[in-house]
């Protein structure tokens, strides 16, 4: 199975910028942890800041993996084309966020990806990305892919 895990921006500041919201971590040794705990698993991994090369990979991976966990950070409030690009292809896409957006600033409450997705998950801290690799496990098993 193949999961495509895609960050947005900022997300490469993980471990330095607002810890008390985001925690100590790096992404880079959070995905190693991924990667020993899920063995069979091939990740690949993408972070940008800039909004079109997400639509890009967005679409890349859409067409080449089983299933892609999305962080579109800021921009899940405000890019229509990043929504648009999950609806688009056929891998089921996981929105994850680290914080709990529906606890912040009422802006953050807005997602042009929730109901594009196969499902959200916030607030959980990096353990999202955990619980997205295994829905997206299960739905590869049930047919026949895991």
């Amino acid at each position: 199975m193949k999961i495509a895990i895609i960050n947005g921006p900022n997300l490469n500041l993980l471990g330095k910028r607002e810890t008390d919201i985001y925690g100590n971590m790096s992404f880079d040794n959070f995905l190693d942890l991924l990667k020993t705990k899920y063995p069979k698993i091939i990740f690949s991994y993408f972070q940008s800041n800039v909004e079109g090369e997400l639509v890009n990979e967005i679409q890349r991976a859409g067409f080449e993996q089983d299933g892609i966990i999305l962080n579109p950070a800021g921009y899940t409030h405000t890019s229509v084309s990043i929504g648009d690009a999950v609806a688009a292809v056929p891998a089921p896409v996981v929105e994850v966020h680290i914080s709990n957006v529906h606890a912040r600033e009422d802006f953050r409450k807005l997602s042009h990806v929730s109901g594009k997705s196969a499902g959200s998950i916030f607030g959980l801290g990096l353990k999202g990305y955990e619980l997205a690799v295994e829905y997206l496990a299960s739905v590869s098993e049930k047919e026949g892919k895991g």
